[in-house]
């Protein structure tokens, strides 16, 4: 069983970069979770400053969710790279709720009784939670015993959060309220570091 912050001594280092996908063509408020929605009008501006934020840096592997918002990004990155697009990086599957707004599933008794309790209930025929960290989890077990050293992840904000709760161990009440990485930007996971403490 996979816990927060045990990855073992026993492969080499490894440092993730964790890219957030640009900002979405959807209208504020609105749940999208797997929904293959498209990357908004600003995605050349942003995706610029991402490719600026990365400048200088060597991936031995990039890995990309495969929804469009993340594969679009991936391919304007890293054009002459190989990237593999990996299903247990997408974002929570939130069923019956996708592309309904978020007012509307909160004045709903199981949508109101869901936010309550996020971190246990699964969505509206869809995905709990610990589900999704079992499914990134078991990604990131096998990426870290691969003996990749550096990787660059084009991914989602609920991926990033549990990658977070994963590699340092934070409790994922925390995260959710307190750690909001912006669309297109990057968060770096050192494993080495996490191990030597």
């Amino acid at each position: 069983m996979f816990l927060p912050g045990s990855f073992s001594h026993s492969v080499l280092p490894m440092k993730l970069y964790a890219i957030r996908h640009t900002s979405v063509d959807v209208k504020p408020g609105i749940c999208y979770g797997q929904s293959d929605v498209d990357v908004a009008e600003s995605f050349h501006r942003e995706r610029t400053a991402v490719k600026v934020e990365l400048s200088g840096l060597h991936f031995d592997k990039i890995v990309s969710s495969p929804l469009q918002r993340c594969r679009k990004l991936a391919e304007y990155l890293f054009p002459a790279q190989n990237i593999l697009f990996e299903e247990r990086i997408k974002e929570l599957d939130f069923g019956d709720w996708e592309l309904k707004s978020w007012d509307d599933i909160y004045n709903s008794e199981k949508g109101k009784n869901w936010m309550d309790n996020y971190q246990s209930l699964p969505t509206l025929n869809g995905e709990a939670y610990p589900q999704m960290q079992d499914r990134i989890a078991a990604w990131l077990q096998e990426l870290n015993e691969s003996g990749t050293e550096a990787v660059a992840v084009i991914t989602h904000a609920g991926v990033i959060r549990i990658i977070k709760h994963l590699a340092e161990g934070q409790p994922m009440s925390g995260l959710f309220a307190e750690f909001k990485p912006p669309y297109g930007s990057v968060t770096i996971f050192d494993f080495k570091k996490n191990n030597e403490k």
